[in-house]
This record gives structure tokens, C-alpha cells and sequence, in this order.
């Protein structure tokens, strides 16, 4: 039971980690009007904030190794409601930018102390049950509290109470890690001098583009999903929240699609999915001339599917390429995956700015195709190289957070 109240502990921290960074894309439309600002310039508050967990992340998360975990999961937290509470207030833009950006460089470390305290002390048979109680704090803030801060802010027509439920939600899991969490002082760190041998490793490195890739796909258009909405199908904020809300459920329900077919085979997963998004990008390419609520609907239960199934796929991809660096694999699945999407957030803003919303799924099909060619460049070398597949997803779950 213990063990149960500290990896629902770690899954609330999730969610209000995770709504902190996805929570902005209801309302990114919203802050471009009021500070009087590109919607691509707005859209550094995203890819900004995806670009310090990939670049600082890893070394952040060497360097606090140190310390004792439970505390500094309680200053991350404290670091994320800050942002909530300042963002409230409608500071200067840059004053915006500098708080969002400040708990991005704990984003990772956090998520790994997350999972780590509620697998450590779990017996091996219960491991996995454990971590999943915590990843599912991502499936349930896509449901749940990502949609919500962009129906409220429509509901009540104020951006500013978006970040009111963000910090209610920090809150929340601030007390559950204070209240539940054991301490959880600093072990001996391990040398990662011979996982470094991962980057000689060709397989390993198609991999990586391949999720950086898919991950730049993912946002391109979903980043600016918003806006897509309100320019590009003319639908208001609290719709747009209902649409999100769906595209959540059906991301759940692709999550848990994806755990089936992981366990049997992780390449042609991975392929699956990525196939299907590419679809959608044509599908929203095509979307704003059609006029058609079921189209439209459609469209979004299907992206929503297809979509949030790419981070635990994606980490997949890259661990199953080396089977003997899991951890320091993950960690770097962590940094690719957010190089993705700072990048592909960035590119589609400027390309938004240039020629419209509309034009975003072009940029979230080019992004997908450069996936696409990485994995094929990624399974001839596999093949020339005679690396061995690792297809039993079980052996991989309890190392994938995202």
C-alpha cells in the first residue's frame, strides 16, 4: 500500500509537470494577442522550454546526483508553481519567458526521481506496475488537466486562469511528495565513462533522428493547436478545449494499444504509428476547405490516437538499440525527444508567421518524412551491422519515461 501511495505521488507530480509544459499550447493564440506578439515569438514558451530539458537536462540531472532526491523534487515543484503563480500575474513577456524556462532545467531529473521511488523499493514482479502508475500522470494530464486550463480560460475569458489551475495542481502534488514521499538521500553515482560508448553505436544514432524527427512532427502543428483551431476552422477557446479533451482520450487509448504491440515488435510499432500520423498531416492539410463537423471530429480522434503514442515509441525505438546502456539511453531519449519538439515548434512558428496556420501540417509532413527516412537508414545498418533486435518490450518498460 506504500508502495502504491508513492508512485501516485510521482504520477501527480507528472501531471503538474507535464501541464505546466503542454498546458501553454491551449492558450499560445491568446498570450500573442495580449503581449502583441507573433504567434511564433509566443511559441518560445514552448520550444524554448523543450530546448533547456534537452540540452541542460542530462547534465543537470549528473550533476544533482548528489543530493537527496525527495528534496529536490520539492524545490522542482516549488520551481513549477512559481511559474503558475508569476504567469498569473501577467508579468513583462520576458519576465513570462524567464519562469517558464527556470523549472525546464530540473523537467527530466524530476521525472526520473518520480519513477525511481516508486520502482526501488518495489519487488521485481511489481516494478513495472509501479512505473506505469507513474508515467500514466502524462495520460491523465493529456486528459485532463491540459484540455481544462483551455476550456477554463475560454469559459471565463481570461488566459490568466489557465495558470490558476496549473498551480492548484502543483499544489496538490507538492503535498503528496512532502506528506508521502520517504527521503531519499544521494547513493554513490555511477561513472557513465563506458555508456558514452552508446555514440559509436550507428544504430543508436539513426534512432535518435528518427524520434528527434517524429517528436518535431508531433509539434509542428500540435504546438500550435490553438490557433490552428481558432485561424484555421474558426473555432472559439472553450471548443477548442473540448476538442483537446478528446484528442486526449483517444491518445490514451492509443497508449495502451501501443503496450500491446510493443511487447511483440518495437520497429514495426513504431512504424505504425508514425504512418498513421503522416496520414493525419495530410488530413490536416486538407481540413479548413472541407466544412465538415464529422470530418473535423474525425480527424481529431484520430490524430489524438495516433499522436501520443509517439513518446513511449519513440524512447522505445532508442532503447531497443542498446540493450546495454538502457538508462543513460533513456536520458538521452528525454533530450532528443524535447530537441524534437523545440525544433519542430520553432520551425512551424516561423513558417505560421510567414504563410498562415494553414501551412503547419506541411511542416509536420516534412518532419515526418525525415522520420520515415531515418528508420529505414536506421534498419539497413541494423541489418549490415547484424545487431541484435530486442523486440520484448517488458524488458524495456521499466527505463521509458518520458
Amino acid at each position: 500500500m506504500r508502495k502504491n501511495k508513492i508512485a501516485w505521488a510521482g504520477a501527480l507530480a507528472l501531471i503538474g509537470i507535464i501541464t505546466t509544459e503542454f498546458g501553454i499550447i491551449g492558450i499560445l493564440d491568446d498570450l500573442a494577442k495580449y503581449y502583441h506578439i507573433s504567434i511564433d515569438t509566443a511559441g518560445y514558451l514552448l520550444s524554448g522550454f523543450a530546448m533547456i530539458v534537452a540540452l541542460a537536462g542530462p547534465i543537470v540531472t549528473l550533476y544533482t546526483g548528489k543530493f537527496n532526491r525527495k528534496v529536490l523534487m520539492i524545490l522542482g515543484l516549488l520551481l513549477f508553481l512559481t511559474t503558475a503563480v508569476v504567469s498569473f500575474f501577467s508579468p513583462p513577456f520576458w519576465v513570462l519567458l524567464l519562469v517558464r524556462f527556470l523549472p525546464a532545467f530540473l523537467h527530466p531529473t524530476l521525472i526520473s526521481i518520480a519513477v525511481y521511488a516508486a520502482t526501488s523499493n518495489a519487488a521485481p514482479k511489481y516494478q513495472h506496475q509501479m512505473m506505469s502508475i507513474v508515467i500514466g500522470g502524462i495520460a491523465i494530464a493529456t486528459v485532463t488537466t491540459i484540455p481544462l486550463t483551455t476550456y477554463i480560460s475560454g469559459l471565463v475569458n481570461s488566459w490568466q486562469a489557465s495558470f490558476v489551475l496549473q498551480a492548484i495542481v502543483t499544489i496538490t502534488a507538492l503535498l503528496g511528495i512532502i506528506f508521502i514521499y520517504p527521503s531519499m538521500p544521494a547513493k554513490e553515482s555511477k561513472s557513465i565513462g563506458n555508456q558514452l560508448k552508446i555514440f559509436k553505436n550507428p544504430v543508436f544514432i539513426w534512432s535518435s533522428f528518427t524520434f528527434f524527427f517524429m517528436n518535431a512532427s508531433m509539434f509542428a502543428t500540435y504546438g500550435y493547436f490553438a490557433n490552428y483551431m481558432k485561424e484555421a476552422l474558426n473555432y472559439d477557446t472553450e471548443t477548442t478545449g473540448i476538442l483537446l479533451f478528446i484528442f486526449g482520450i483517444t491518445g490514451v487509448i492509443g497508449n495502451f494499444l501501443t503496450g500491446k504491440l510493443l511487447s511483440k515488435n518495437v520497429t514495426n510499432t513504431t512504424a505504425f504509428f508514425l504512418i498513421g500520423l503522416l496520414l493525419i498531416s495530410f488530413l490536416l492539410v486538407f481540413l479548413p476547405y472541407q466544412h465538415s463537423l464529422v470530418l473535423v471530429y474525425t480527424t481529431i480522434v484520430l490524430w489524438g490516437f495516433f499522436h501520443t503514442p509517439g513518446f513511449v515509441n519513440g524512447q522505445a525505438y532508442m532503447i531497443e538499440a542498446a540493450p546495454e546502456s538502457q538508462e543513460f539511453a533513456n536520458s538521452l531519449s528525454i533530450s532528443f525527444g524535447n530537441l524534437g519538439i523545440s525544433i519542430g515548434t520553432y520551425i512551424s512558428g516561423l513558417v505560421i508567421t510567414l504563410n498562415g496556420v494553414n501551412t503547419s501540417p506541411w511542416v509536420m509532413l516534412g518532419f515526418g518524412m525525415g522520420a520515415v527516412f531515418c528508420m529505414i537508414f536506421r534498419e539497413k545498418t541494423r541489418n549490415n551491422t547484424g545487431l541484435k533486435r530486442v523486440n520484448n518490450y517488458s524488458d524495456l518498460k521499466s527505463t521509458i519515461s518520458f
